[in-house]
């Protein structure tokens, strides 16, 4: 027969069974919809959590790694080629120095590297900020601010100053939202800050930034190289990490692995340093798409259902029809095609329910928290998850039509009709 024909005596099934219709299409289009919402939500929480790290994580970390291997001794070097059994109970950690020795030429040697976009040398220590008679504990980073700016992109960061005003002020400091909301400072005003072997200084706040995590904003601070070195009664050459920026974040682990062989140091990649974040990433991924699918599949079963209940009605209908001349084919076609017109309805319902309540989403207010800084609950509106989802529910609905269909196609006329 003729595919118009069957198309029609599909639409006719369809029409005279609206609510059934309906319900199947409203199946699709909730599944797809809450695909939709839930992927965008957590890809956008996963983007938020990934940009947060990226903010305070360098992509490469080079740093002189403290090991405590205590299996060689001044004692039993000396005592080597005798006899004797020599054994050290307790002994005394060695006076280790954490700097890079050749810090200035690895620095330069990283500069040309072309995957290298930023170099920013480091040297941090703990200290107290004196506020009245109490002391908070807090970090000091001593850096070139300018490579520190392109590292970590702190221009945007910023609210209130510039990072560039640490080069034109002298004793000039950089503190975190929390720390000077802590010590009750804004800019231009003096902290006081001493170090654990008992140094002090004063500096001048020049700005004040926020990174959006309340544990880094509320004891980071920045100043000079110059000053923490002078801080801590060191030279010039005293550097104990390097930070590395690269102009392609993924290629993180294989050039921290070029660069522990290379200089011989401790070089650890983002990944590795947030490995337990990714871990949490890769799950909840896992999660919301094996939910997600569960719910399209859930609502495959319910249009099989009803093609199989649509059938059951329509025994005699399909045996006149195949009385009539109509092929095997063309009932499959006449029952395949009212699945996958439910299946496409809904999955055009579904991404335009599915966007409106993601959209929806992305207005709502994220509650007030100290700890992170965000406006409004991140969601990603990537077109991958709306090609996907209608992709499979089509697909879905394929499969959940075309068994009715291909049951209904070798129904015996002759048995139906004598009843």
């Amino acid at each position: 027969m003729a595919l118009p024909v069957n198309l029609d005596i599909s639409k006719t099934h369809l029409l005279s069974k609206k609510k059934q219709t309906v319900v199947a299409m409203l199946g699709v289009t909730f599944g797809i919809a809450m695909f939709i919402l839930m992927i965008s939500f957590m890809q956008g929480v996963n983007k938020f959590m990934e940009d947060t790290m990226l903010s305070s994580t360098p992509d490469v970390h080079i740093y002189n790694d403290l090991k405590t291997d205590y299996s060689v001794s001044v004692a039993g070097e000396y005592f080597r080629d005798s006899a004797t059994q020599v054994i050290v109970n307790h002994p005394r950690p060695k006076q280790v120095l954490l700097n890079l020795k050749n810090a200035e030429a690895i620095i330069a040697d990283l500069k040309k590297n072309p995957h290298v976009a930023a170099v920013s040398p480091l040297l941090s220590t703990q200290v107290f900020y004196n506020y009245g008679p109490v002391q908070i504990n807090g970090m000091l980073n001593g850096v070139n601010i300018l490579e520190e700016t392109r590292l970590y992109n702190l221009a945007d960061k910023m609210i209130d100053g510039k990072p560039e005003n640490l080069l034109y002020a002298d004793n000039g400091i950089l503190i975190g939202s929390g720390l000077a909301s802590k010590l009750n400072v804004r800019t231009g005003d003096l902290v006081s800050l001493a170090t654990p072997s008992g140094s002090t200084m004063r500096f001048r706040i020049v700005g004040i930034f926020s990174i959006g995590v309340g544990s880094i904003d509320n004891i980071k601070s920045y100043v000079n190289l110059v000053s923490v070195q002078q801080l801590l009664g060191k030279d010039h050459s005293y550097i104990t990490d390097i930070n590395i920026k690269l102009s392609d974040n993924k290629l993180s682990v294989p050039e921290a692995k070029n660069f522990a062989v290379k200089y011989g140091y401790k070089s650890e990649d983002w990944e590795t340093a947030n490995s337990s974040i990714m871990v949490s990433f890769m799950i909840r991924n896992i999660l919301t798409y094996v939910v997600s699918i569960t719910l399209l599949i859930v609502a495959g079963f319910g249009i099989y259902n009803i093609m199989n209940m649509t059938i059951a009605g329509k025994m005699k209908d399909i045996a006149i029809l195949k009385a009539q001349g109509f092929a095997r084919r063309d009932i499959i076609q006449i029952f395949l095609s009212q699945s996958l017109v439910i299946g496409m309805l809904g999955a055009i319902t579904g991404i335009l329910l599915g966007f409106t309540l993601s959209y929806g989403l992305s207005r709502v207010p994220f509650p007030a928290n100290e700890f992170i800084a965000l406006k409004y609950f991140p969601v990603i509106f990537n077109p991958k998850h709306y090609l996907f989802a209608v992709v499979f529910g089509i697909i879905t609905t394929f499969v959940a039509g075309f068994m009715p269909s291909l049951k209904a196609s070798r129904v015996d006329p002759v048995a139906i009709l004598r009843g």
